[in-house]
């Protein structure tokens, strides 16, 4: 995981970039793709229509983190029930996870602590997890109150964001967050154990 030399302009070594991998998580329906694509993919218009994700599919997006380059791998799993054991699978290994349920619906939001169990059985309770109510853009139709969003991120200490793939909103800002702290725990670990 840490940097390593790889082949930079004229033939110098350049450190390789630092590898991240973050695990979407949340039912199905909750916009995991949307907001997948939304990041890593700026400039394509959001999904007209719903298209279920079948096992796992995963993205890779380059950032600077002060001064240092990062590759994000950026883990979409299936939220259907049928999948559940596969996506979980997945879990191990991960430094972060974008923890996902739709303000429209309740259920997504009931669910997520029993993610969070998976989360914790799976990767440890040491990860960076954000939270994201997604499809802020449909005020009209929401059940689940920001407030309750809010309250639950506080219980489990872990950033929380609201957000809408379909109008850009919070996305960059709340992996940009994501990835600060994972970042943050991955220098500290280089300098205490250099490789």
């Amino acid at each position: 995981m840490g940097p390593g030399p790889g082949p930079g302009p004229g033939g110098a070594a350049e450190p390789r970039p630092l590898l991240v991998k973050i695990v979407m998580a949340g039912e199905s329906c909750v916009g995991k793709t949307s907001i997948v694509r939304r990041y890593t993919e700026p400039g394509s218009p959001p999904a007209t229509s719903y298209m279920a994700t079948i096992g796992i599919d995963f993205k890779v997006k380059p950032v600077m983190f002060n001064d240092t380059r990062v590759k994000l791998q950026i883990w979409d799993t299936a939220g259907q029930e049928r999948f559940h054991t596969l996506s979980t699978s997945y879990f191990r290994g991960a430094q972060g996870f974008v923890l996902v349920y739709d303000i429209t619906n309740l259920k997504s939001f009931q669910s997520i602590t029993v993610w969070m169990s998976d989360i914790y059985e799976k990767a440890g309770d040491e990860v960076d997890v954000i939270l994201l109510g997604n499809k802020c853009d449909k005020e009209s139709e929401r059940v689940v109150p920001k407030q309750k969003g809010e309250k639950l991120a506080w219980e489990y200490g872990m950033p929380f964001f609201e957000t809408s793939a379909k109008e850009n909103v919070n996305i960059e800002h709340a992996f940009s967050v994501l990835t600060k702290e994972i970042l943050e725990k991955v220098i500290e670990d280089l300098m205490i154990h250099p490789t």
